[in-house]
């Protein structure tokens, strides 16, 4: 396989979406759809193919690209319209081309409402698409139960009701309508159901199941389980199916869609092109930056290589944001709400995948590119005069004020270095007192590092808000390193990060790295306190059961565990076991003192 395959395989997301394969040529091979998107194209390299066919296939693969979707259903119809739109030489050919199919409200008066494969541009609404027309038919099935619907195509004009052109079928003798077409139903009345109807479509059906129900017990009670059974089975279809899709809207016509991310050293624009509803192109574009370009410059210059690229074929352009900015006859909006504005999120989505792909890459083949460029990105989340390259994280850990010690880990580039973990054992602090204890430690750690002539942090996290950071701080005062080192404090409950002076703190992103960088090193340091205590308050147990045995000293006591490992394996041994260790006499005094 080759090497930018594998690296493409490492850093592929878990999500549902489309993979696509090209040959070294850059034309594509085949579309695929999957749940887990790493899982699915792996498998093509992970095993050998019984079909000669595929095989075949895999061994031309020379890129693979993917579009992140929100659903596996989603995945299935773009999987579609990249099929129809491309031909790929693998896929099974459309031939009949058939898409999926919707339910269409036909814009006329009296609107009838059917399953269609074609969406006309005539006003009338299309609701969709379906994977499963089993579940449209029952939906349909549903509707026509509760509502009263026409189904003839007769202009239904005031006119031709008036002068008597149409008379009623058979439809309405046995129900089913009510005769709109000789004026025995108000247009009023046939709209309020359509209304109705557009609502259950919509999913918004909690009236029509509750319909359903009552009917399905009715018929049960009368012992007509098998009517009852069918329409238990409308309703569970029914609750089951699924109505929207950013991947597939017949209400948005040709449009191209832009958005961008961005971070220190580059920003990264994603483009989607919708056809006809129906999104047949995904593309991401990578700018490094220079002269610490705005996201606004960078995106405008994007824009302008990509359609440059692909060609301007769409009249309306969607953006995150406005801009300054002008293609002759194109319409530029920013949508806020609805399925426009899902679209961008989408955009937005397969940017920050792409970007997350691009980092794992870099991790892999230039770790100390990757490193420098999170440093880089720290020093300025974090307001520092210098990256902070040696990092020193702490946090205190006692229970019900017992055995208190408080954990120091060190972070080096970003990553822990554990040999230089340390851990202290609180000396002057009487109770649980975190702030004293706070102090205490931190004067004593950077006292010993000014005696040995160590190396100071460039940074220091305090676990803690206002209370343990000001407690840090006076100890740092006395040694005289305010201004030599930054430090910070970071409150659990919101992650907000404190600063000495700042009453207000900092919220960082969510997706932060540089915030990923403090929860890992606030955990660690948790981790870190709370083995080290667990372990104290453990040994202090068995030591304080022992210490009860007369003539029974530390030294015999600590030969005892580090044979025995535990107070329960010593309470069992044999005088015989014993005596190996401790001698004939303290061996019988052992086992006298845990008889009684």
């Amino acid at each position: 396989m080759q090497e930018n395959l594998k690296l493409i395989l490492q850093t592929l997301p878990d999500n549902p979406g489309v993979y696509q394969y090209y040959d070294k040529n850059g034309k594509i091979l085949y579309v695929g759809k999957a749940k887990n998107l790493k899982k699915r194209v792996s498998s093509y390299f992970n095993k050998i193919h019984d079909s000669g066919k595929t095989r075949v296939m895999v061994s031309k693969i020379a890129d693979i690209q993917t579009i992140i979707v929100e659903t596996e259903f989603d995945a299935l119809l773009l999987e579609n319209n990249l099929i129809k739109k491309y031909l790929p030489k693998y896929n099974i050919l459309l031939k009949d081309d058939k898409t999926y199919p919707w339910i269409c409200i036909k814009n006329e008066p009296f609107p009838r409402i059917f399953k269609t494969r074609k969406v006309i541009k005539d006003g009338s609404e299309y609701f969709g698409p379906y994977a499963s027309v089993t579940i449209l038919q029952a939906l349909l099935g549903l509707i026509r139960e509760i509502y009263p619907l026409r189904t003839c195509n007769y202009d239904l004009s005031p006119k031709n009701i008036e002068s008597g052109k149409y008379k009623v079928c058979l439809e309405y003798h046995i129900g089913n309508c009510l005769g709109p077409c000789e004026g025995y139903q108000a247009e009023e009345n046939y709209d309020a159901n359509i209304e109705s109807i557009r609502n259950i479509i919509k999913g918004n059906y909690n009236d029509a199941i509750r319909f359903m129900t009552r009917l399905m017990n009715e018929f049960a009670e009368k012992l007509d389980f098998e009517t009852a059974q069918s329409i238990k089975e409308k309703i569970d279809l029914v609750k089951n199916y699924q109505v929207k899709s950013t991947v597939v809207n017949p209400t948005i016509k040709n449009v191209d869609v832009f958005t961008i991310i961005s971070d220190e050293s580059a920003a990264y624009v994603n483009f989607l092109r919708v056809n006809n509803g129906a999104i047949i192109q995904s593309h991401t574009l990578e700018l490094k930056k220079k002269l610490d370009e705005s996201n606004e410059e960078l995106l405008e210059s994007a824009i302008v290589e990509i359609l440059n690229r692909f060609g301007n074929h769409s009249r309306e352009i969607y953006l995150p944001f406005n801009l300054d900015f002008e293609i002759p006859n194109v319409k530029i909006s920013v949508p806020q709400i609805g399925d426009k504005k899902r679209l961008l999120d989408l955009s937005e989505r397969n940017a920050k995948y792409f970007r997350l792909e691009q980092m794992k890459q870099m991790k892999i083949l230039d770790p100390d590119r990757h490193t420098k460029r999170i440093m880089a990105q720290m020093q300025k989340d974090l307001r520092m005069p210098a990256e902070p390259r040696h990092i020193e994280g702490f946090d205190n850990s006692n229970i019900q004020g017992t055995n208190p010690v408080s954990a120091c880990v060190v972070f080096k580039d970003g990553k822990p270095s554990k040999k230089d973990y340390r851990i202290f054992n609180v000396k002057t602090v009487e109770g649980p007192d975190d702030f004293a204890t706070m102090e205490e430690v931190i004067y004593r750690r950077y006292k010993r590092v000014l005696e040995e002539e160590g190396e100071l942090p460039q940074l220091i996290l305090i676990d803690g808000g206002k209370g343990q950071l000001s407690s840090a701080l006076k100890s740092i005062d006395k040694l005289g390193l305010r201004g030599k080192i930054t430090i910070i404090g970071i409150a659990k409950r919101l992650e907000e990060i404190f600063f000495p002076g700042d009453s207000i703190p900092l919220y960082l992103d969510k997706s932060s790295e540089t915030l990923k960088v403090l929860q890992h090193i606030r955990n660690e340091s948790h981790r870190f306190g709370i083995t080290k205590h667990r372990a104290r308050r453990s040994k202090n147990s068995f030591n304080s059961e022992l210490e009860g045995i007369p003539g029974i000293g530390d030294k015999t006591i600590q030969d005892l565990l580090n044979k025995f490992k535990s107070v329960k394996r010593i309470k069992s041994a044999s005088k015989e076991e014993l005596a190996e260790i401790v001698g004939s006499s303290r061996a019988e005094k052992i086992i006298e003192f845990f008889k009684n």
